[in-house]
């Protein structure tokens, strides 16, 4: 019997593969044009330095583009060692989830550069500078593209070793990156930053407090805005960071408002500083958890939280699936959540350096 369901196993995959490549890659490429740079998204890019951190003089930036495999165009800050010569190592940053490539995730890429390696911070799908309709929305599926996508740019530079490519995930992001990692063979390395699992407080509430009953109330609640939506024509927002902040907030939604709603990490694209994300945005993280492979993931992977975050629970939880000795995970004494958002005295970037020049 055990023989039989193999055969069969098999003999299905044998065809779905001959489905898909029954039609050539010559007649996919000419009906689809998804190779063609010309035809991707024209994108309104700022010429103008409007990061929330300072412009280093040790590398060169630049803005390009990229596109998915759903034909979405992404906007990304390239940052490139001034006087780099040959292939070198690339690293792909995102997050954290809400903001944009200005803010957190540009910070790490411009100093990681200034290390030596050649750096992208994308704005993912439907935010910020890049494209997708409608609007303000996150899938877990999309989003984990968007780093195999940033992948695939990478891959295809001149000055890139392709055998050479990291990511690194904050926040939200984090989690689309083990996700990344799990699915694409290429990433060599992977650096999680004070990570969520959307699926899981999704699904599950804070401190999973959340149960069936209370989630179902959830979807209802959503649905019916699908139905108000649908029917006003546009995307109702959730709302971004709290503002004005009620004196009785917990402490991490004010460690939120400190990076978000203050000159520290304000930026008038960014979604938490502003508006938020569309209300139903959170219906697809419901029932798709985003890490159900991660024990799979047989490249090297580096995790980073603070050991004071709300959120420590995410990666110390999500560490423990992780399988294989190229695993770590690193808690920073006494930092929280937004901590390793933008504070250099805090984010460990000698030892993110060490992790990937050794697994790059």
């Amino acid at each position: 019997m055990v023989n039989g369901q193999k055969k069969l196993s098999c003999l299905l995959a044998a065809f779905l593969l001959a489905g898909f490549t029954a039609v050539s890659a010559e007649t996919i490429t000419d009906k689809y044009n998804f190779s063609n740079e010309n035809d991707m998204e024209k994108l309104e890019l700022t010429n103008e330095w409007d990061k929330v951190f300072p412009q280093s003089d040790k590398v060169n930036h630049s803005k390009v583009t990229f596109h998915n495999r759903y034909g979405i165009t992404l906007a990304a800050d390239l940052y490139v060692p001034k006087n780099a010569s040959g292939k070198l190592a690339a690293i792909a940053v995102s997050g954290p989830f809400g903001a944009v490539k200005e803010q957190s995730s540009g910070l790490y890429a411009q100093t990681l550069a200034e290390r030596g390696f050649l750096t992208i911070a994308f704005d993912p799908s439907f935010t910020g500078e890049s494209g997708g309709q409608p609007r303000y929305v996150a899938s877990p599926d999309i989003n984990t593209e968007d780093f195999c996508a940033a992948v695939d740019y990478l891959s295809t530079r001149d000055d890139v070793d392709p055998e050479r490519i990291g990511i690194l995930g904050i926040c939200g992001w984090g989690g689309m990156a083990l996700n990344a990692a799990a699915i694409d063979t290429r990433i060599k390395a992977t650096v999680t930053s004070t990570m969520y699992d959307m699926s899981r407080v999704t699904a599950n509430g804070y401190f999973d407090s959340m149960d069936a009953d209370q989630r179902y109330e959830l979807r209802r609640q959503l649905n019916a805005q699908r139905t108000v939506d649908y029917r006003n024509g546009s995307y109702e927002r959730a709302g971004g960071v709290v503002d004005p902040l009620p004196a009785d907030a917990p402490q991490f939604v004010k460690d939120y408002y400190a990076y978000y709603k203050t000159p520290r990490g304000y930026h008038k694209r960014s979604l938490n500083s502003n508006d938020g994300w569309n209300k139903t945005s959170a219906l697809s993280f419901l029932n798709m958890p985003i890490l159900t492979y991660s024990n799979e993931i047989r490249s090297a992977v580096l995790m980073i939280h603070g050991d004071k975050a709300h959120s420590c629970y995410f990666s110390r939880d999500a560490f423990k699936k992780l399988t294989g000795d190229n695993k770590e995970l690193l808690l920073i004494p006494g930092a929280n959540h937004t901590d390793l958002y933008g504070n250099l005295k805090v984010i460990p970037f000698d030892k993110i350096e060490s992790f990937f020049r050794k697994y790059l």
